[in-house]
């Protein structure tokens, strides 16, 4: 006799520009796992990248506001990452992401389309694109205090084949909506 395998997690990436509403959507998605008595968590591939980013900024003598990110530094240090060892970002991720016991998991940092994003589908990752207006999102970025921008690590988002599409141009509660209706979708 077999038993029935346990359900595999609900593991979600979501890609878009900075600006988009990326971090808004995993803050939803979080919102509906509670609301439907689901164990989650937020991985991010960037984790490495950030700690490097706070190091740069302790030894230099800087400060840097509390999720703040200093875009053109964390591209520096995903290339320099990158070239020692391509992967490196890539492993580091499924290494945390195996100590996670969650039934649903979000990412909201998948921008490399060549190594980390076939490494989060083989690790069962649907992929869901955030969009807006180019004027909204430039607005967004405005209001934010990061100490520099640059959007070369999207420049090959759109490689990325996302399982869905949603766009965040109009309000939270219709954002939400979209959100919520997707994962029950998903489900």
């Amino acid at each position: 006799m077999t038993t029935p395998e346990a359900p595999r997690p609900l593991r979600i990436a979501v890609i878009g520009l900075a600006g988009a509403g990326k971090s808004t959507c995993a803050t939803l998605i979080e919102e509906f796992a509670r609301d439907k008595g689901l164990a989650h968590a937020r991985v991010k591939l960037a984790t490495p990248l950030y700690d490097l980013q706070a190091e740069v900024y302790r030894r230099a003598g800087g400060s840097l506001a509390v999720g703040a990110q200093d875009q053109v530094l964390m591209e520096a240090l995903a290339d320099a990452m990158r070239r020692i060892r391509p992967e490196s970002l890539a492993d580091d991720f499924t290494a945390r992401l195996a100590a996670v016991d969650a039934d649903l998991v979000v990412n909201d940092d998948l921008r490399d389309p060549h190594v980390d994003a076939p490494a989060l589908r083989a690790h069962g990752f649907r992929i869901l694109r955030v969009t807006c207006d180019e004027e909204l999102r430039q607005t967004r970025l405005a209001g934010r205090g990061d100490p520099s921008r640059a959007d070369r690590s999207t420049r090959e988002i759109d490689l990325i084949t996302p399982d869905a599409v949603l766009d965040n141009g109009s309000d939270l509660h219709t954002y939400r909506s979209a959100v919520h209706e997707l994962l029950g979708s998903w489900l």
